[in-house]
């Protein structure tokens, strides 16, 4: 039920979904024997965040060092920067003052004039060498490991081990290609850095679409972001289920014409993204036939399938955007709502914080 005192659009948590696929993760990786390092750039929300440590957790994966700054100025002790670090003076004064905290920082690197950069701070940081797996967006080939690792080993940094972003996950067709993959690559990189005497490097991989085919002894750590609330692409990527998502934009129907409403929750509730593969600008809950076609700033066009079940102007209905990470950097709070109808206001903490 939607909150008639509370305009739209807004960004809402379903607080039982969103436990329920805390707990479902932190259980399946337990299983395996793979320790979770979720990614918090998707919620970018400290409440959560404690619920996943709660839950299991080893740590969190952050994207850049004013997330990694937000998380440890709120407790967050174990951090991962899971990105090819650039460390110039701006990130340089962002990276010691995560470091006055007391936090362990892990700082991904895939080349050796990152490794040069880095060299200042060898005593504070662990390295994590990015491998790519297939994803070829950043990252050195598993045949490239050896030698970037002992680059950073003679600048006198520690390696905790190799991570990888199975991307490529992210097709209808790709998900278990991707894992194996992953697991290929993560393979290869851990024999390189044994070979370099790290007896035991940590292999860091899992994207949500393809953890689902992760296998034990394929690395040692995953790094999910989107489980914690499900998105349209997980669900046309199957998976996740419609009864899995956690996090939805509710909206008002504002025009309608017969086969068409529009809703109030635009680019800017939403995000803009559309996967070439997408059916669509988003999807609706409670709806899944319908479909947004069209979307604007403020605007959200979406084709009806059936005049009998159109909804009313002036009725609420809950939007499940494509990309969930987007959506939640566009709000300032996420409001948190239990099955007896009470609504709690989040802080979305780490909102903006993309340098």
């Amino acid at each position: 039920m939607s909150p008639p005192e509370i305009a739209t659009p807004f960004a809402a948590v379903d607080r039982e979904r969103l436990e329920r696929n805390i707990a479902a993760m932190a259980g399946r990786l337990a299983e395996l024997g793979v320790a979770l390092r979720p990614h918090a750039k998707t919620h970018k929300c400290p409440e959560i965040a404690r619920l996943q440590v709660a839950a299991g957790a080893n740590g969190l994966t952050v994207a850049t060092l004013g997330e990694a700054l937000v998380f440890a100025e709120r407790g967050f002790d174990d951090l991962f920067i899971a990105y090819p670090l650039w460390l110039d003076t701006p990130r340089r004064r962002l990276l010691d003052a995560v470091l006055a905290t007391g936090a362990r920082v892990g700082l991904g690197c895939d080349s050796t004039e990152s490794a040069a950069r880095l060299a200042p701070v060898a005593s504070q940081v662990d390295v994590l060498v990015e491998v790519d797996s297939g994803h070829h967006r950043s990252g050195v080939s598993p045949a490239e490991v050896r030698a970037l690792a002992k680059a950073v080993l003679d600048r006198g940094l520690s390696i905790r081990g190799a991570f990888t972003f199975p991307g490529h996950s992210y097709a209808p067709d790709g998900r278990r290609t991707a894992a194996l993959d992953e697991t290929e690559a993560l393979a290869r990189a851990g024999t390189a850095l044994r070979e370099l005497g790290i007896a035991d490097p940590v292999l860091s991989g899992g994207s949500t679409p393809s953890i689902g085919h992760l296998s034990a002894g394929a690395s040692t750590e995953a790094r999910p972001g989107v489980y914690v609330f499900g998105d349209a692409q997980q669900w046309e990527l199957g998976s996740c289920s419609a009864d899995e998502i956690a996090f939805t934009v509710h909206a008002t129907v504002v025009s309608s014409r017969p086969g068409q409403i529009v809703l109030d929750s635009g680019s800017k509730a939403l995000g803009a993204d559309r996967a070439v593969w997408a059916t669509g600008y988003g999807r609706l809950l409670d709806h899944p036939d319908a479909r947004i076609v069209q979307l604007s700033e403020h605007h959200a066009v979406v084709t009806w399938p059936g005049a009998s079940t159109q909804p009313r102007l002036g009725s609420r209905l809950r939007v499940v955007p494509n990309h969930v990470c987007n959506a939640a950097n566009l709000a300032d709070e996420l409001l948190v709502l239990d099955a007896d109808g009470r609504v709690e206001a989040w802080p979305v903490a780490a909102r903006g914080r993309n340098a």
